[in-house]
């Protein structure tokens, strides 16, 4: 019995605004705004958040109920364009700010503005470039089989749109308080953002929270599980290495401190010891995650260069079915690479861009096909950039480009190949959204081009900002990912790592897998300090109460859940957001040597302490429990 064709919800004969300035416009604040956040956010925790459903309903809000307005397809292209800015972000902050740490080392010189945005946009091309001839063969043919989860979901959304103006005040709703609870915790210092204790009868023990809203957010869109793994990854460091260390080292100096241990503090012991036996883990659980996906890797490969560039069978090219000309996607190719080969100030040469283009088109296909099957929050990106991290630093050690210039041009070939496998998986996400609300794939594609190109200027911004106001690597920005990226190419180049530390984090992942428990979010939370995943586990158990809770039927529970999404995608755009201008007030100087940030500063004369964060906390959290459980006018359905 031959198979039923998709019919699409809006039909290819009827012509609604799609590809228009509002669209545009807002489209590429919106990728500025969430790619900004999540660059910020990113550099915090070492995560980022989807930004496509939250993007589908601001647009939904503005253009439905501010702008009278009433098309499914401009909303769609308003969360196109928007979402560019969360794969670029992903890429950028898991490699880049290692170069502006090798700077602040005295190892070469920060790389400028102008080379980052050049390297992020070179990324986001690559992955349109290498993703428009895939989609008919795994959106269209492959319908019903590969289910692009936050795709359908976002499609869910827009199909869903009569309740699109309440649903944007709750997201924003959670962009204003976060907003004004960080600046107040930031920006005045009416209470530390950070309360920190430490156990001096369980010497080297300790515990603590960053008390921020993007935490809790993070947490509650994780959910439980995933909060509780990073929760005992953190429990495992901070309270059974740690104080073991401190038990057993004395006096000791073991490298690479060169403090005895018995006058080390927590920080220093896990900045010190853990750190590494947290990357160890992270990178070992990186690689076992893509060992793991190699069979689905090589089957997924073989599968899209078989369709590749086949048509979904129609007899006639119509708007639903036309993508990108392969002309136009050949000469973008050739201009990404002539700018990464020729701009003077990014170190790639003509071998480096072949790395970058067998790399860069493998991993895409893989990323494109694979998060049709997992999702993009499974898409094993670190794995992928950590292979390549490796084999190109290998490779570029074996050409005599050995050094600080070595470990740089290897970064910016991760960098590129890092952005093209999101931008792959997350266009994948966005074409197969289009594709069950009938919108047209080359106005889409022309859309992830505009947003990667904006969304690159801003995030090329926002790094150079956040590194002049506090720098990467310490409490403000641990930018955790690029921290790990940095180590693994300093270990290949110059093998100067504590790899018995290193070691015992890869032997510890190993046990995890054994134990069949997900080795990555346990190595995070052994990897990233414990007042991060506090936090998210509060976040995680919000949601955990909500899920448990008794409702009168399905829609009511499915509602609520959805709400909390919504309202924590608020609250991350929210701190993102206000963490930039906070880090914009850090290089404005007022006058006496202070900055604006320091002039605003009130901690020096009064300070609400530890108590009043945690008091201040379990309110913004109170805000989140309200928003899942007041009654909701409608029922809508948000699965992510």
């Amino acid at each position: 019995m031959e198979k039923e064709k998709f019919k699409p919800f809006v039909p290819a004969d009827r012509i609604m605004p799609e590809f228009t300035v509002t669209s545009i416009i807002l489209g590429v604040l919106l990728a500025i705004i969430f790619g900004g956040a999540n660059a910020y956010l990113g550099l915090r925790v070492g995560m980022t958040v989807s930004a496509s459903i939250p993007a589908a309903v601001i647009s939904m809000g503005i253009i439905r109920v501010i702008l009278k307005k009433d098309s499914i397809l401009e909303n769609n292209m308003v969360q196109t364009i928007g979402s560019a800015g969360e794969s670029l972000a992903a890429g950028a902050i898991f490699t880049l700010p290692a170069v502006f740490m090798w700077a602040a080392e005295g190892a070469g010189t920060p790389p400028g503005y102008l080379t980052i945005a050049l390297v992020c946009i070179s990324g986001g091309l690559l992955g349109v470039v290498f993703m428009v001839p895939l989609r008919s063969a795994l959106i269209v043919k492959e319908h019903g089989v590969l289910p692009y989860p936050e795709g359908n979901a976002c499609a869910e959304v827009l199909v869903a749109g009569e309740e699109g103006g309440s649903d944007a005040a709750t997201v924003f709703a959670g962009l204003g308080i976060a907003a004004l609870y960080k600046f107040i915790a930031d920006g005045i210092k009416l209470f530390p953002s950070e309360a920190d204790w430490a156990f001096k009868k369980y010497d080297g023990s300790g515990i603590g929270a960053d008390v921020l809203p993007a935490l809790a957010g993070v947490g509650y869109i994780c959910g439980p599980v995933i909060s509780s793994y990073l929760m005992a990854g953190a429990i495992t460091a901070w309270f059974i290495i740690m104080p073991m260390i401190k038990a057993f080292g004395g006096d000791m100096i073991m490298f690479p401190s060169s403090d005895p241990i018995s006058s080390m503090d927590t920080w220093g012991l896990w900045g010190s010891y853990v750190r590494y036996i947290g990357a160890g883990a992270v990178a070992a659980g990186g690689i076992m995650s893509l060992i793991k996906s190699l069979p689905l890797i090589i089957r997924t490969f073989r599968d899209s260069m078989t369709s590749f560039g086949s048509k979904d069978g129609a007899a006639e090219i119509n708007r639903q079915n036309k993508d990108l000309d392969m002309k136009y996607l050949a000469i973008m190719l050739v201009l990404v690479i002539a700018v990464l080969v020729g701009t003077p100030t990014i170190p790639i040469g003509f071998g480096s861009a072949l790395i970058i283009i067998l790399f860069g088109f493998f991993f895409a296909t893989v990323s494109s096909r694979m998060v049709g099957i997992v999702g993009s929050s499974n898409n094993p990106v670190s794995g992928m950039a950590i292979a390549t991290l490796i084999i190109s630093t290998l490779l570029l050690k074996m050409s005599g480009a050995t050094g600080t210039a070595g470990m740089v041009s290897a970064i910016m070939i991760g960098t590129v190949i890092c952005i093209v496998a999101a931008m792959a998986g997350d266009m994948s996400q966005d074409l197969k959204t289009g594709y069950i609300v009938g919108a047209s794939p080359y106005k889409q594609q022309i859309g992830e081009i505009i947003g990667t190109v904006a969304s690159g200027l801003a995030i090329a911004g926002v790094l150079y900002l956040l590194n002049a106001a506090w720098g990467y690597g310490g409490k403000e920005l641990p930018a955790p990912q690029a921290t790990l990226m940095k180590m693994v190419i300093e270990g290949v180049m110059n093998t100067n790592l504590p790899w018995t530390l290193v070691f015992v984090g890869v032997f510890f992942a190993i046990i995890i897998e054994i134990l069949r428990i997900p080795v990555l979010p346990v190595a995070i939370g052994l990897y990233l300090p414990i007042h991060l995943s506090v936090p998210l586990m509060i976040g995680g158990f919000v949601k955990l109460f909500v899920e448990k809770r008794q409702f009168e039927n399905e829609k009511e529970r499915e509602a609520a859940i959805s709400s909390g999404i919504l309202y924590s995608s608020g609250m991350i755009a929210g701190e993102g957001i206000v963490g930039i201008l906070l880090a914009v007030f850090a290089i404005i100087k007022v006058g006496g040597g202070r900055s604006l940030g320091e002039a605003i500063d009130i901690s020096g004369s009064f300070s609400l302490g530890n108590i009043g964060a945690l008091i201040a906390f379990a309110l913004l959290v109170g805000t989140l429990l309200y928003v899942c459980l007041r009654k909701k006018p409608q029922a809508a359905k948000y699965d992510v």
